[in-house]
């Protein structure tokens, strides 16, 4: 679902959205935890977007967005609950590199198991962006209301650009090679993340099935052969099946 231009827009102020970005722009610099810089990033979105909490997700060395920081225990709850379900927008924006919006999560009909699990939460309306290292899609960075909204076109703009500390953090923490297994798992996600997409590509066309549920099948089946989930993907484009499925003709 995209953003929308109906409704009451809410105001943004650019100068200090703009000084905001200066300010953290500095958290990237060498020798400053990359974790910590990026819950600092997650606390200073909700205070500079008025929304109620903020989370970023990283992929891990499956390639599974992962939590990593968020500026509450409900933001920490919904990346957890994202990456358990594979459900929800942070989940599509990182599978399909796109920003992905919800007024209310806990009414979505397309995400029900995470909509059950965030019910207790606070959790209502989310807006889940890709974070890119280059072209490559490596995390997602997620804001939350604990109520219904209708993101807007100014929001989702504002964001965006806000997302650029992130994904400059990121690289200044890479460059310098102070991010430690961090930077491990981003690489693996940029190493692999072609392959992966082929992998999702072929499942969308062979089962007739989105693409989330085609990376969802990836990663049950890295899980369940204890695989990396590049090598899953390279072993069906080169075989035309999961380990997990029975060749044809073949009785299990």
């Amino acid at each position: 679902m995209p953003c929308s231009r109906i409704g009451q827009a809410v105001a943004i102020d650019p100068d200090a959205l703009a000084a905001s970005l200066r300010r953290l722009a500095a958290l990237g610099e060498p020798g400053t935890s990359v974790v910590e810089a990026l819950r600092h990033v997650t606390e200073a979105c909700a205070d500079l977007f008025g929304v109620t909490g903020s989370g970023i997700m990283l992929a891990d060395e499956q390639n599974v967005p992962r939590y990593v920081a968020a500026s509450d225990g409900p933001g920490r709850m919904l990346e957890v609950v994202e990456s358990e379900t594979g459900q929800g927008p942070c989940t599509e924006a990182f599978v399909n590199n796109t920003v992905v919006v919800s007024a209310d999560v806990t009414a979505e009909p397309r995400w029900p198991d995470l909509a059950a699990a965030l019910r207790p939460y606070g959790v209502r309306a989310v807006l889940g962006l890709p974070v890119r290292l280059g072209a490559v899609t490596v995390g997602t960075l997620d804001v939350f209301y604990d109520r219904p909204h209708i993101w807007q076109d100014d929001e989702c703009q504002a964001l965006g650009r806000y997302r650029g500390v992130i994904e400059s953090t990121l690289a200044a923490a890479v460059a310098a090679q102070n991010a430690g297994e961090l930077a491990a798992q981003l690489q693996y996600a940029l190493d692999y993340r072609v392959i992966i997409e082929r992998g999702v590509g072929y499942l969308m066309a062979r089962d007739h099935v989105d693409s989330v549920t085609a990376f969802n099948r990836l990663r049950r089946a890295a899980r369940d052969t204890q695989s990396k989930i590049g090598d899953v993907a390279q072993r069906l484009v080169s075989t035309g099946r999961l380990p997990t499925e029975v060749p044809r003709g073949v009785t299990p």
